[in-house]
């Protein structure tokens, strides 16, 4: 159902979507199948992705490309982290190999470097997702890292990724431990993109769309979640990760700016401060950064909502593993000065968190932080 009491903007504004991928290949092993599909973007690709992550494609993708006599092939990990020095490194290799079309393997960070090495070199980019863990295979962003893992900002880029490769058969081969991260990391869509929606005037029909969607997203993961996870070749298992995949994808796609990250990716990018969450992986920091959220609304607003759906997410947490506090985020040994100066570091002036449409001090934070659980 979308509200027909709409208010659009006058003709003066013009809104910019980068919603999908041009093409999206997806099945079991088609990532044998891809090599006409790239030859028409490149003959000179340059494979991008993770020190663990490339050796899972790069002997088959180098083997399938191969084929094509034309092409000429070089793969090089993006490691340690997705940074602006990293993407200088690549940079020089792009012109070094002359490449002519990218290709990011691995998870979002890779993935994140991929899309931007592209972008910054005007390059056609190919995106291979080896987990479930996020949506970055889907979207036109990359965040940003110091080469010491703090989060440090984001890049909206031109355009979503030119084909987008699920190969189901590869996705399954991962660690369970990613798609459970990823079905945090995606499950925030609903909480963060119906909260972010409070402070937006203009409700059009893509916006109200992607908060369908969103919620969709979340019927989906709390109601499969559990089963998926359990059963890798059920067809809840597709289904979860296509929603972690693909469809969080389409949120930010049809969102845009009225769907913006808020209190829950805050809440990561403030804890990548801490060198010990480095093991955690983007979407455990997340799932917590969802908990912190709501706790933030039943302080500031009472918001018994808030509350309802913080107890939901505890239950759902615990069923599938998902940290639902401090000690299960492995933070259990953090100080009370390392606790308040990432509180001080969230709270800043240009932190998502201040898209909450209510003001939020490092104190109230803090509170919130410690009693995710409660």
């Amino acid at each position: 159902y979308l509200n027909t009491n709409m208010d659009y903007p006058s003709s003066e504004v013009i809104d910019y979507f980068s919603i999908a991928p041009a093409h999206i290949i997806k099945g079991e092993n088609v990532i044998s199948k891809i090599g006409e599909n790239i030859t028409h973007l490149g003959t000179r690709p340059l494979i991008v992705g993770g020190e663990k992550t490339l050796p899972i494609t790069d002997n088959n993708l180098r083997t399938i490309l191969k084929k094509h006599k034309e092409i000429v092939v070089v793969s090089k990990s993006y490691s340690p982290e997705c940074s602006e020095t990293s993407l200088k490194h690549l940079t020089s290799l792009v012109h070094e190999h002359k490449a002519d079309v990218i290709i990011g393997v691995g998870g979002g960070k890779a993935l994140d470097m991929a899309k931007i090495l592209a972008y910054c070199n005007r390059l056609p980019i190919v995106t291979i997702p080896t987990s479930g863990a996020t949506c970055a295979a889907w979207t036109a962003l990359s965040n940003i890292y110091t080469h010491q893992g703090i989060f440090k900002y984001d890049v909206s880029l031109s355009r979503c990724p030119d084909i987008l490769i699920l190969d189901y058969s590869i996705i399954r081969t991962a660690p369970q431990r990613t798609l459970i991260a990823g079905i945090g990391d995606a499950i925030a869509k609903w909480y963060e993109a119906s909260i972010s929606l409070k402070n937006v005037n203009n409700r059009q029909v893509l916006t109200m769309t992607a908060i369908q969607q969103a919620k969709t997203i979340k019927n989906i993961l709390l109601q499969k979640s559990y089963i998926a996870i359990n059963n890798i070749y059920g067809k809840e298992w597709f289904e979860v990760v296509d929603a972690c995949i693909l469809l969080a994808g389409i949120v930010s796609g049809l969102g845009g700016s009225n769907c913006r990250t808020v209190a829950a990716h805050a809440v990561h990018n403030g804890l990548t401060n801490i060198k010990t969450v480095h093991t955690i992986l983007h979407g455990e920091k997340v799932a917590y950064g969802i908990l912190v959220q709501l706790r933030l609304e039943e302080i500031m607003q009472n918001s018994q909502l808030a509350a309802i759906s913080r107890q939901q997410l505890l239950k759902f947490y615990q069923k599938i593993g998902l940290p639902r506090n401090l000690k299960e985020l492995g933070l259990d040994k953090i100080t009370k000065e390392e606790l308040n100066l990432i509180a001080q570091i969230i709270c800043r002036p240009d932190s998502d968190i201040h898209r909450l449409p209510f003001t939020v001090s490092s104190k109230q934070l803090l509170l919130a932080m410690r009693s995710t659980a409660q």
